[in-house]
């Protein structure tokens, strides 16, 4: 009687479906998984405890509660490290997770090389404004057609931009020239030490409009408008 069962290699077959792993962790050798005779050990403190033989690695992490994790498996011999394993891809997920929201909280603000007094004031305010809420900001300014042979007055508007910008954050290198855009990066003040231009206190007590958005910031010493506070 024909076996009407696929075979055990019929997973390689078109259209069939092959289940991979895609935990990043699973590549990393640890405990009996470590093949090499022997290995660098390093302790739950840190500490340097020599080469030892990894059956003996193993079991000292075992004995402990612990994992022997290969660490650096290209040294000679590996260096492995005794920990928590399952606390290590925590931790290691934890910072990932950091990463890619600090990512997402980077706001983008473009000048021109020949903006407007007003304009460039309103776009230094916008720029306080996501300072003061903790996001990083990435300013652009990008030279359209002939501006290139005067790039001296790009770097006048970002420098200018990163004065004004002072006493909310600092740029964390200096204005670059990248193909016809010049970057600059600036990271807030810790909270004590921020000291906005144009964004007042009262501006963030938590006031909305009717659209769910803070209202607009006004330069500061500029005086409320007629009936405010009445």
């Amino acid at each position: 009687m024909a076996n009407s069962f696929p075979s055990a290699g019929g997973g390689n077959r078109p259209g069939s479906y092959q289940r991979r792993n895609v935990d990043p962790f699973a590549a990393i050798r640890r405990n009996h998984r470590i093949k090499v005779p022997q290995v660098r050990v390093i302790s739950p403190e840190g500490k340097q405890l020599g080469i030892l033989d990894t059956a003996k690695a193993v079991n000292l992490a075992l004995e402990n509660g612990l994992d022997l994790v290969e660490v650096a498996p290209n040294a000679t011999p590996p260096v492995c490290r005794i920990l928590d394993f399952g606390k290590y891809v925590y931790e290691e997920q934890k910072k990932q997770s950091h990463a890619k929201t600090t990512a997402s909280k980077i706001k983008e603000i473009e000048f021109t090389a020949r903006i407007e007094t007003h304009d460039f004031e309103t776009k230094i305010r916008h720029a306080e404004e996501f300072l003061h809420h903790g996001n990083k900001v990435k300013m652009r300014l990008k030279f359209r057609g002939r501006e290139m042979a005067h790039t001296e007055i790009g770097f006048e508007v970002m420098k200018r931009a990163v004065v004004d910008l002072a006493g909310m954050g600092h740029p964390d290198s200096e204005p670059k020239l990248i193909g016809r855009n010049i970057h600059v990066m600036l990271t807030p003040l810790p909270v004590n030490k921020r000291k906005p231009k144009y964004l007042m206190p009262e501006d963030d007590d938590g006031d909305e409009g009717e659209d769910g958005a803070p209202p607009p910031a006004r330069p500061a010493g500029s005086e409320p408008p007629p009936g405010a506070g009445s």
